[in-house]
C-alpha cells in the first residue's frame, strides 16, 4: 500500500498544468523546472496520461500538453490509473503462506497448495478490502479542479488559512465492518 514517486509526480505535474494552462499549451520543460522532476521522467509519464486520455498534446510553436477534459472531470484516480499506480492495500493478501512454511504433500509426495483460510485471516482481508474501497472512493472523488480550489485558498488568495492539513475532504466518514 505504497504510493510511489510516479504516482505523485504524476499527480503534481497535472496539477502544475492545471494552474499554468489557461487554456494553453503548457511545455513539459515548464513543468520541470517549476517541479524539480526530471524532463525525461515528465516525458515518460506524459506519454502515459496521453495515452490514458487526460491530457492532448498540441504540436507545433507554442505546442505542449493541455486537459483533455475539464479540471473537475479528472480525478486524481484517473491519474494513477493512467501511470499504473495501484495502491489497493489488499490486492496480495491470497491467503497464501508465507516463505519458511513447510510446503505441505499429499501421499504420492505431490505438493498440495495450502491456503490460510483462518478467522484472522479473512478479518484482516476483509479489513484491507474495506480500506481499499474507502481509498479508491477517495480518490475517485477527488478532482484535479477540488485540489486546484484548494491550492488558490490554502497558499494563494487567501492568507487566512495556512494550515496545510486537508481540507479537501473533511469528513472521510466511518468505515463500517
Amino acid at each position: 500500500m505504497r504510493l510511489t514517486s510516479k504516482g505523485r509526480y504524476a499527480v503534481r505535474a497535472m496539477l502544475d498544468l492545471t494552474f499554468h494552462s489557461n487554456g494553453n499549451p503548457v511545455r513539459l520543460q515548464e513543468i520541470s523546472t517549476r517541479q524539480s522532476i526530471s524532463l525525461h521522467y515528465l516525458e515518460q509519464l506524459f506519454r502515459k496520461l496521453r495515452t490514458g486520455k487526460v491530457v492532448k498534446s498540441v504540436r507545433g510553436p507554442g505546442g505542449g500538453y493541455v486537459l483533455s477534459r475539464a479540471m473537475d472531470e479528472i480525478s486524481v484516480k484517473d491519474v494513477l490509473d493512467c501511470v499504473g499506480e495501484n495502491i489497493n492495500p489488499a490486492r496480495d493478501i491470497l491467503g497464501v503462506p508465507s516463505s519458511g512454511i513447510e510446503i505441505l504433500k499429499d501421499e504420492s509426495g505431490n505438493e498440495i497448495n495450502a491456503v490460510v483460510d483462518t478467522k484472522e485471516f479473512n478479518l484482516t482481508k476483509s479489513y484491507f478490502e474495506n480500506l481499499g474501497t474507502i481509498m479508491q472512493d477517495y480518490l475517485a472523488t477527488t478532482t484535479l479542479g477540488d485540489l486546484s480550489r484548494k491550492g488558490a485558498g490554502a497558499f494563494g488568495e487567501t492568507a487566512a488559512n495556512t494550515n496545510n492539513a486537508s481540507a479537501i475532504r473533511s469528513n472521510v466518514g466511518e468505515m463500517n465492518q
